[in-house]
């Protein structure tokens, strides 16, 4: 662990499990789509996952974190009433390429971790 950061707020520890969470790989691959607004990036996350409705609060948080972190950037026009967008960062996009990579890889070898399921789950029941 020291090699890769023991505190907590190391950038090792806190990407990965912010990539790990519900949420943030979903909206990397949308922002990676182009800008959205708050509204339309909620009602798009909510219509294609399969967990429960992203709350506005929480998708703020997400997008706040990432923002922190440099991979998104947010976009306040001078219209009125304001206009807020968000996309991804240069460091963003990566992140969202990478992302879908491993998400490729996992996929690729599904059978193989089902059966590996399986077979440890049969061999704790002995």
């Amino acid at each position: 662990m020291k090699a890769h950061g023991h505190d907590r707020e190391a950038p090792s520890r806190s990407v990965m499990g912010m990539l790990g969470d519900r949420w943030t790989m979903l909206i990397l691959i949308l922002l990676k789509l182009g800008e959205w607004r708050h509204a339309e990036l909620r009602r798009t996350m909510i219509s294609l996952s399969s967990e429960q409705a992203i709350s506005q609060r929480v998708l703020t948080m997400k997008l706040r974190a990432l923002e922190r972190d440099g991979f998104v950037l947010r976009s306040v026009s001078d219209d009125v009433p304001l206009k807020v967008t968000y996309s991804l960062s240069p460091m963003g996009r990566d992140l969202a390429e990478r992302g879908e990579q491993m998400i490729a890889w996992i996929n690729a070898r599904a059978d193989a971790i089902h059966a590996a399921r399986i077979a440890c789950d049969a061999a704790s029941e002995d």
